[in-house]
């Protein structure tokens, strides 16, 4: 008890630069006092004392403001930031290495009794604040679900989704992350861009290219004898479509007659 204590505390100290002390994580962070009750609720719970369970749930509730089901498995080196709000079900699975912050709910959309109707977070997942992942899916390891995101499908390990509903902006990555990879807040990454911004410079790019090959395609058609400003009507019919192409791949084609 007291050697995972000590592992919450750490872990605590090492990802939020706020906490100045052991002692003040212990007395002062309401998402380490939320995990230490819900082991006692959980023990109770697989030991098949269900009220006993739900009542350390309930108190744990009612002093920190985060209601976590006795029935969810919550993993080691968790961290809880903030808390406020924070609802876990009772089919959840939160592994090892997770953040969450306040505002989160992992729910269930099934009304299926003893179903799995709680999202599994794989080993260091990031869910920002005010998020909602809802159903029996999978969010595979390593994985960042931004800021009010609601999440109703699985998400890849080391994607990122972001939106309601949410959608993938950051793809897994192929390549192995290193073992002790930086700690990204609210599940924000220093080289991701914002998706609004990538797809309006994306457009910007694609229009230019097509600008340069109209340019192109105009050069060629001046030098083949033909201007635009004096092109009307049936005249374009006159255009030699072969010849105007080979001039744009560099080869020669003699002119039909």
């Amino acid at each position: 008890m007291f050697t995972r204590l000590r592992e919450d505390i750490a872990t605590i100290r090492e990802r939020d630069p706020a906490a100045r002390s052991a002692w003040e994580v212990l007395t002062c962070y309401p998402g380490l006092h939320a995990l230490v009750l819900h082991r006692f609720a959980h023990a109770c719970w697989r030991a098949k004392r269900y009220w006993l369970a739900r009542f350390a749930s309930q108190a744990g509730r009612f002093l920190t403001g985060i209601e976590i089901h006795p029935g969810a498995t919550i993993g080691r080196r968790v961290f809880i930031d903030h808390g406020m709000g924070v609802v876990i079900g009772e089919t959840a699975i939160v592994g090892d290495d997770c953040t969450i912050y306040q505002g989160v709910t992992l729910g269930g959309t099934s009304l299926t009794r003893g179903a799995k109707r709680h999202p599994t977070l794989e080993a260091g997942v990031i869910v920002g604040a005010g998020a909602k992942v809802l159903g029996g899916f999978t969010v595979g390891a390593g994985a960042k679900i931004g800021s009010n995101a609601v999440v109703v499908k699985p998400v890849p390990a080391g994607g990122t989704a972001v939106g309601n509903p949410a959608r993938i902006v950051m793809p897994a990555q192929p390549k192995p992350q290193p073992e002790r990879a930086a700690f990204c807040a609210y599940g924000i990454t220093p080289n991701a861009d914002d998706p609004m911004s990538l797809a309006i410079h994306g457009l910007i790019d694609h229009a230019a290219k097509e600008s340069r090959r109209v340019d192109e395609i105009v050069a060629a058609l001046e030098r083949l004898g033909t201007h635009l400003e004096t092109l009307q009507g049936a005249d374009a019919a006159g255009l030699d479509l072969r010849r105007l192409s080979a001039v744009l791949e560099g080869r020669t084609v003699e002119r039909q007659m």
